[in-house]
């Protein structure tokens, strides 16, 4: 039973709520059954802030997933008999692939509800060999088609703020380990990096997800909370067993990692540098409730120079890591037609394209690729997503 369970989030309950679901233990008894009305209590209150734990199934982020899988699988026509077995093989407490492999959205939805329940847990068992699993889950997704999960990940990320922490930590771990290949860090170094970009804001998750979906700006109180999250983190992070010191310094630092060269920097430090603007290209493509998200050239250009103003040696090695136009942004062409990048390109500032609307102003029945290099379908403007007015067929795009 107890490896079927995910930890709720806190604040899910309230004293008075009829339960729509079983609630139990970290170690799988049963405390409140379905149905029964919480009565006001310390018990209660306690698990409101955390610590009580239910049936994967019974969750409605897993029926969500669990139907995205299932509609995935007849749109690719997958017999009946193996879309079965992969039903009955769904279960959020394993990143193992089944039967039918999962199509990438899915398996990004997979992967995110994995990452919010394990860096939301108070006291979690095994929790290196599981983050682990995240992380080489994530990154075998990337290495397989790394532009298509480019694009994915951060067209999506460009789209809502629900679930911002996780998804940030997500996105931050495909850009460190592309970056990380750019630069050619060792392999001890990479794996840190790794480690620090899922776990960065490990037991800030709540709070950042709460400043992401309020629509004014951080209050003093939460900016003084969020100070000194770095160093929260790899105290966490050493009490759940992270012992590389390389991995907790990068977090400890990660938001205190000045401007200047790398190559005079500690391990920690240096990482911990890459790990800042890292953290800032991304959040800069990512919306709150409060204001939308950057274009990809916008954020591009936030990370390229550092906080005096002068060419920032890590925000360079990123810009020729993803290009100036990251798979997943919006642009304008020089021919009138808007699309979507899917593919990193020759050079930073020329990739390709999929032309969703035409010159006329009209969506495209289906995307078409078009190459920047050409005068004629050259970049004209990079666009902040808000400003595309269309649905986007990810699974065609996905195709290309």
């Amino acid at each position: 039973m107890a490896s079927d369970l995910i930890p709720l989030p806190a604040r899910t309950l309230r004293p008075g709520m009829t339960l729509p679901y079983d609630l139990f233990d970290a170690g799988g008894k049963l405390l409140f059954a379905r149905g029964q009305v919480l009565r006001d209590s310390p018990l209660v209150r306690q698990l409101a802030e955390g610590g009580a734990w239910v049936q994967s199934e019974d969750t409605l982020e897993y029926q969500r997933a669990r139907a995205h899988r299932l509609d995935t699988l007849v749109l690719q026509d997958v017999p009946l008999s193996d879309i079965a077995k992969a039903d009955a093989s769904f279960r959020l407490d394993t990143l193992a692939p089944g039967k039918v492999e999962p199509g990438p959205r899915e398996a990004w939805s997979d992967l995110l509800l994995h990452a919010h329940a394990l860096l939301r847990e108070a006291a979690p068992a095994d929790f290196a060999v599981r983050l682990a699993a995240l992380r080489d889950a994530a990154l075998k997704r990337l290495h397989g088609h790394p532009d298509a999960t480019l694009m994915l990940l951060v067209f999506e990320s460009s789209q809502e703020f629900g679930d911002y922490s996780s998804r940030h930590a997500l996105l931050t771990l495909l850009l460190c380990d592309l970056i990380a290949g750019q630069l050619q860090l060792a392999p001890e170094l990479r794996t840190a990096l790794q480690g620090a970009a899922l776990t960065m804001n490990y037991g800030a998750g709540e709070a950042h997800d709460r400043m992401a979906s309020q629509t004014g700006p951080a209050t003093p109180a939460q900016r003084q909370a969020m100070a000194a999250h770095g160093d929260r983190a790899a105290q966490r992070l050493a009490q759940a067993g992270i012992t590389d010191p390389v991995w907790l310094t990068a977090v400890r630092l990660h938001h205190e990692a000045g401007p200047g060269p790398l190559a005079a920097r500690s391990d920690g430090e240096r990482l911990a540098r890459l790990l800042r603007r890292i953290d800032i290209f991304g959040a800069r493509l990512s919306p709150r409730r409060s204001r939308q998200a950057m274009s990809g050239a916008a954020a591009a250009r936030a990370v390229f120079l550092d906080e005096l103003g002068q060419p920032d040696e890590a925000g360079a090695a990123l810009i020729k890591t993803v290009g100036l136009y990251p798979p997943g942004s919006i642009v304008r062409l020089a021919n009138g037609e808007v699309g979507i990048v899917f593919k990193r390109g020759f050079s930073a500032n020329e990739p390709l394209v999929a032309a969703l609307i035409g010159k006329s102003g009209s969506p495209l029945s289906n995307p078409v690729p078009r190459d920047t290099r050409l005068a004629t379908q050259a970049i004209a403007a990079s666009l902040a997503p808000a400003e595309l007015k269309l649905h986007v067929n990810l699974d065609a795009l996905l195709r290309l």
